[in-house]
């Protein structure tokens, strides 16, 4: 290989392009600082992860809660927040420090933060993670997720201008397709980075790239800032830290994210001292679905769903209380892992899919993210689903579409894995299911959850159907969706204190390492301020978060 010369030292280098780095590097910038941006990606992947996020964002007492009638406070959030945590371990003191600042931030200059960068919000708030384990268990007690209008590249948007507007200027150098190896240490602190450049591309977005070295390379920083995000593309380290008490880990996965998001700092950044705490602590969805049109390898799509579906196992078997869709993510992930089983279901109907079903990811959305309004009203407002989910009725893999329950039955059967499945048994769940939806009372808690959730005017308007039978042909097609564990989020990571320092395995901090991101349990820091469990829109703010914290710091 080729080296190249050394290049010119920065005050501040920050090691990945994503939300938490392109902040870091904002806030640098700011304080008028020479910032060097480097990532293993070429520039057409500026963004990372974030680009292809649904934008959502965890807010309290936001104008938006109120005027959609929701009454939240910082105390409300905190119960909510460390309820769901579950702090328990002696390295959980940062992390419960960090969890303590970021709903200060969330409840207070967030929202007005992100205005003062031209970041907007669509005006209905929804509730995901809902919980319903009790008012101390999992999940939130009221709306809290605000999408950004613009979805992931709207937020990502004014901290790109900020960085290429520095890059015109000569204060700022982005250098694409250059791969970290080595933390560079001089007298105990870490002073820049060392690794290959990899040869150029012009790949898609999210496309798998080569790892052909063509050079070295070398730069030197004041700070240096580990934003390189976390594992979830790399399928062998998700399973190496995946915990028991979420039972085995699957045969077979989705992915949702692109393959650089591969852990690959991870092990540089120990080897420079670092301590990594936490790292079974994960988050990944149950589900997924195969994107019919997929960009990287395995490529998995989210269905964020509401309440109504019947939510079935491989056998049939329907999933217990409190375990619907969108309530409790780790809770059903950790039950389905003990069936035997990759794989579940929902059964539903056209009616419930037109009102409930939402796909994550910027390029599902495009509506929102192109802020087109009357895109927004055709497709949320009139009769049948997105054109995107539509799409997924048409194309997708996972999905049976049938007139009547015993041919949707035959289909699910005909599905790989299929042959586990109770034909009776799930007949049986429709059946009973449906005959207490004929009746104004009920014993069915799903059934009374969904009735109650629709006192809320959001999802009234967009989130929640009317409550119908499964079997009802004017509510029909009858749909099944067969159901995927997808990878997504780190909760562990870089042990780090409240600006952002890496700390080694002492608590002390490694002179001039920062981290932030994922990289320091996703989006937040401290090595994991989500502790076992997310509130969801808490990812992206906590890349806000850490990044803004590690930015001001590494700029000292």
């Amino acid at each position: 290989m080729t080296p190249l010369p050394t290049t010119p030292a920065s005050d501040v280098l920050v090691i990945g392009w994503g939300l938490a780095g392109l902040v870091s590097a904002a806030e640098a910038l700011a304080a008028g600082r020479r910032v060097t941006l480097i990532d293993q990606e070429p520039r057409q992947n500026l963004g990372g992860q974030a680009w292809w996020s649904f934008g959502g964002l965890f807010l309290v007492d936001s104008p938006e809660q109120r005027r959609m009638g929701i009454r939240d406070s910082l105390d409300l959030a905190r119960q909510d927040w460390f309820g769901n945590a579950g702090f328990d371990r002696d390295e959980d003191a940062w992390p419960r420090r960090w969890a303590e600042a970021y709903l200060e931030f969330a409840a207070g200059e967030k929202r007005a933060w992100l205005r003062e960068r031209g970041v907007g919000f669509f005006p209905v708030v929804g509730w995901a993670e809902r919980g319903g384990s009790g008012a101390i268990g999992p999940g939130n007690s009221v709306p809290r997720f605000h999408i950004t209008w613009g979805t992931g590249p709207g937020i990502l948007a004014p901290f790109i201008a900020a960085i290429e507007r520095a890059e015109a200027d000569g204060r700022a150098t982005i250098l694409p397709r250059h791969r970290v190896s080595d933390l560079i240490i001089e007298s105990g602190a870490v002073v820049g980075a060392r690794g290959v450049v990899l040869a150029d591309t012009h790949a898609p977005r999210g496309v798998p790239t080569s790892r052909e070295q063509v050079a070295d390379f070398e730069v030197k920083a004041d700070a240096v800032i580990v934003a390189s995000g976390g594992i979830g593309g790399d399928h062998d380290l998700v399973r190496a830290f995946w915990p028991d008490r979420l039972g085995t880990p699957p045969t077979r996965m989705l992915t949702g994210v692109p393959a650089y998001v591969d852990g690959s700092m991870q092990a540089v950044s120990r080897a420079a001292g670092a301590d990594l705490i936490n790292t079974d602590r994960m988050w990944h969805y149950v589900e997924g679905i195969q994107n019919w049109d997929p960009v990287w390898p395995g490529h998995g799509i989210r269905i964020l769903p509401g309440p109504s579906s019947l939510w079935l196992d491989a056998t049939g078997t329907r999933l217990p209380v409190p375990l619907y869709p969108g309530f409790d993510t780790l809770g059903t992930l950790a039950h389905l892992r003990r069936t035997g089983h990759d794989h579940s279901w929902f059964v539903t109907s056209l009616k419930i899919i037109e009102k409930e079903f939402a796909l994550s990811g910027s390029e599902q959305n495009p509506d929102l993210t192109g802020r087109d309004v009357r895109l927004l009203l055709k497709s949320r407002l009139a009769k049948g689903p997105t054109g995107p989910v539509q799409s997924f009725l048409d194309e997708g893999p996972d999905f049976v579409v049938e007139r009547d329950l015993d041919s949707l039955l035959a289909g699910m059967r005909a599905m790989p894995g299929g042959d586990v499945l109770d034909v009776a048994r799930v007949r049986d769940e429709v059946v009973a299911r449906d005959r207490e939806i004929d009746n104004e009372f009920t014993k069915d808690a799903q059934i009374a959850m969904l009735r109650s959730m629709r006192g809320y005017r959001g999802d009234r308007l967009i989130r929640t159907a009317p409550p119908h039978r499964l079997q009802d042909p004017a509510a029909g097609p009858m749909v099944a969706v067969k159901l995927h564990v997808l990878t997504r989020k780190s909760l562990g990571g870089i042990h780090t204190d409240l600006d952002g320092r890496a700390l080694d395995a002492s608590g002390q901090s490694i002179p001039g390492l920062f981290a932030a991101g994922e990289a320091s349990g996703f989006g937040g820091g401290g090595g994991g301020m989500h502790g076992y469990r997310a509130l969801e829109g808490t990812f992206l703010g906590g890349c806000l978060f850490s990044g803004r914290q590690a930015g001001r710091a590494a700029s000292r």
